[in-house]
């Protein structure tokens, strides 16, 4: 049984950036008798996702996720061989032996990656445990030496981290990027970054923030948006507890399309101990989990058709299908899958699908052509009827013109005694009042920002 008893509650600022809720909210020390309480602590989060009943189909080996955060450890025991370390991006020169470095990110690689230890019986088991974490890093944890000077650098640098995090990550055909992060205003360079990675067929998961219980998302009926969660083609993840339900603190906005568990949530830290973390950032590292199993699965299947697989087989679905808390419903592994599965059998199905599937029949079923095609005897006869039809179309012109001159002759005397006749009968209206000008468009003030306020 997992206790904090003997330990304080230490607030962990995770991943910070610009308006960025925290990535997660309370992260509790867990004193443990035996590794293998661990298992049987987490097994509820894993049971929630239904990962244990896809593990017989995959367990994510051959998928690779990037882990954009404040670093992994690739030394812990449950990720032991399955870390590939990339750049650090902070700006910052903090060493990988702090004790202070890496915190978040090896929370999140575990939930994601994690395989366990003594055989796999023991330690976290992650939704995807025989995927690859590649670690970029680009934020520092709260308590990183350098955590101070990263707080100081502008929020172009800051944000030019990320596009560049998310560039190397595509560089490296990563199959998922996992983003336990937020920022509280758009980029265009991030924009930009993204897309390219999704045109190179990589899945996105981003968290959609800690902001629910805020007094200003209370006020405006919706939680401030966060980036790049809210931006297109991305995956915005909410967290929910361990009865379904939404967690108060998880942001609530249109930027929402699924949830998963965040609410003492079981993971290893960079220190090899065993932490309940809450937010919507484990929630969004186990369900990038559940795109690498998909892509382990099915690696050709677009980005687009993923998110579908995903948002179109969640459990515990809200009234009406949908609500700005916990989206389409919680991840499912299974039910994903199997929806994935049928995508992959459409996209397969198409440019090279035979027309008999789609089109009654195919070729086969298609009239011949009412026109039998022409030989060299009916080419000669069309040219001998055209001949024909220019002749005789001569000859009626030269008749016309013949009865034309004889007419002209008789009837000139009396034309000439005609009245002209206007063209347009009635009164003539002024050409002033037929002109029609377009109301000048009053000039409209500018749009108040939206993105207010300096870094948090």
């Amino acid at each position: 049984m997992l206790t904090a008893a003997r330990w304080p509650r230490l607030t962990a600022a995770g991943s910070l950036l610009l308006a960025l809720a925290v990535s997660v909210l309370l992260a509790t020390p867990a004193t443990l008798a035996r590794a293998d309480t661990v298992r049987s602590a987490q097994m509820w989060v894993l049971d929630a996702v239904s990962a244990p009943q896809a593990w017989p189909v995959t367990q994510g080996q051959g998928a690779t996720v990037a882990v954009i955060d404040s670093g992994v450890n690739p030394d812990v025991s449950d990720l032991a061989g399955s870390v590939i370390t990339g750049p650090d991006l902070t700006g910052v020169r903090t060493p990988r032996a702090n004790p202070n470095w890496g915190v978040h990110g090896t929370w999140m690689a575990s939930l994601i990656a994690g395989h366990g230890h003594d055989g796999g019986s023991s330690g976290i088991m992650g939704v995807a445990p025989r995927a690859k974490v590649l670690s970029i890093r680009v934020v520092t944890d709260r308590h990183d030496p350098g955590y101070a000077a990263y707080e100081r650098e502008t929020d172009s640098r800051v944000q030019g981290a990320l596009a560049q995090a998310i560039s190397y990550a595509t560089r490296h055909r990563v199959s998922v990027i996992s983003m336990s992060l937020g920022y509280g205003q758009p980029s265009a360079v991030v924009r930009s970054a993204l897309q390219a990675a999704l045109d190179h067929g990589i899945v996105v998961v981003a968290s959609s923030g800690n902001s629910g219980n805020s007094v200003g998302a209370q006020a405006a009926g919706h939680a401030p948006y966060s980036f790049p969660a809210d931006y297109p083609g991305v995956l915005g993840v909410a967290a929910v507890g361990r009865d379904g339900t939404s967690a108060g603190f998880s942001s609530f906005n249109l930027s929402v399309q699924v949830a998963a568990p965040g609410v003492n949530v079981p993971a290893q830290g960079r220190d090899g101990q065993y932490w309940l973390v809450s937010g919507t950032s484990p929630a969004c590292a186990l369900t990038a989990g559940v795109a690498a199993l998909i892509r382990a699965r099915y690696p050709h299947l677009a980005p687009a058709l993923v998110v579908r697989a995903i948002t179109s087989s969640t459990q515990r679905r809200p009234r009406g299908g949908y609500d700005d808390r916990v989206g389409f419903g919680t991840v499912d592994a299974v039910a994903a899958l199997t929806a994935a599965g049928q995508l992959a059998g459409h996209q397969r199905a198409g440019p090279g699908t035979a027309t008999t599937v789609h089109f009654g029949g195919g070729a086969a079923a298609v009239p011949p052509d009412p026109v039998q095609p022409r030989g060299v005897g009916g080419l000669i006869t069309a040219i001998l009827a055209g001949l024909g039809c220019l002749v005789l179309a001569w000859l009626t012109a030269s008749r016309l013109r013949a009865l034309r001159r004889a007419g002209r002759s008789r009837g000139q005397h009396a034309a000439d005694s005609r009245q002209p006749q206007p063209a347009w009968p009635g009164p003539r209206v002024p050409a002033a009042a037929t002109q029609r000008e377009d109301p000048q468009e009053a000039p409209r003030p500018a749009a108040p920002p939206q993105w207010p306020g300096p870094r948090p």
